[in-house]
């Protein structure tokens, strides 16, 4: 049965918390709603474009959250107790291994299309707040180029990988509270949103949902900090 047992297996939820949701996307799918949809003063047409909006971005939750569970799911029933699959390496040889080589090509093209995926998000969510909040243009080919450089300074010091990528979502887990409360709080006034103001129970959960991650990170750093296993 999942469960927390110390500060690995909280740091792998922190992690999968972190790369699920990723607090940049927060900004992001503001961004898409405008690009994709359009502004509009009409009251009823920005109506048609929250519903839009969100049965747009709960589908890709949705989408994201049912693959994590079959990847869990499956190395759960496949791979239980067998040795190094705790590298991306290690994962990929025990996938081979013990459901044939078809498989380990398609977990490599998975792991290859989520990096894609993440990079371009990570992109767009980067230009999103500059353009929006820090009013800062930045070259296309250089805005590649700059996110490049921190993950091979990473590679180039001999950093495990799959040690260097799972923190780098705890990272991610940690930005979550940061995006999320502000959130919260502007779609909660009606001066800012309107008619459009989120509903009580749609703040409860909200709050709610803030404060377990805000517990889980300060979890994870009280464990990290005392050295507890």
């Amino acid at each position: 049965m999942p469960r927390f047992e110390g500060t690995d297996t909280v740091l792998l939820a922190a992690s999968m918390l972190g790369a699920t949701v990723m607090p940049h996307a927060i900004y992001l799918h503001s961004a898409l709603a405008r690009d994709r949809h359009g502004f509009s003063e009409d009251p009823a047409e920005r109506t048609r474009l929250i519903k839009i909006t969100r049965v747009d971005v709960v589908g890709a939750l949705v989408l994201a959250g049912v693959v994590n569970i079959a990847m869990l799911l499956l190395a759960a029933s496949s791979l239980r107790g067998v040795e190094g699959t705790d590298t991306i390496a290690g994962a990929h040889a025990a996938v081979t291994s013990a459901l044939g080589p078809i498989i380990g090509v398609a977990f490599g093209i998975g792991l290859l299309a989520s990096g894609l995926a993440s990079t371009s998000v990570g992109c767009y969510a980067g230009a999103t707040v500059m353009g929006g909040l820090l009013k800062i243009r930045i070259p296309l080919l250089l805005r590649r180029v700059v996110t490049l450089v921190p993950a091979l300074v990473i590679l180039g010091a001999g950093i495990e990988p799959t040690l260097a990528l799972v923190l780098s979502q705890v990272l991610l887990s940690f930005g979550i509270p940061f995006a999320l409360i502000p959130l919260i709080r502007l779609t909660g006034k009606r001066e800012v949103m309107g008619i459009h103001t989120d509903s009580t129970p749609l703040r409860i959960a909200g709050w709610t949902s803030a404060a377990l991650i805000v517990g889980l990170n300060c979890v994870l750093i009280v464990l990290t900090v005392t050295g507890k296993s």
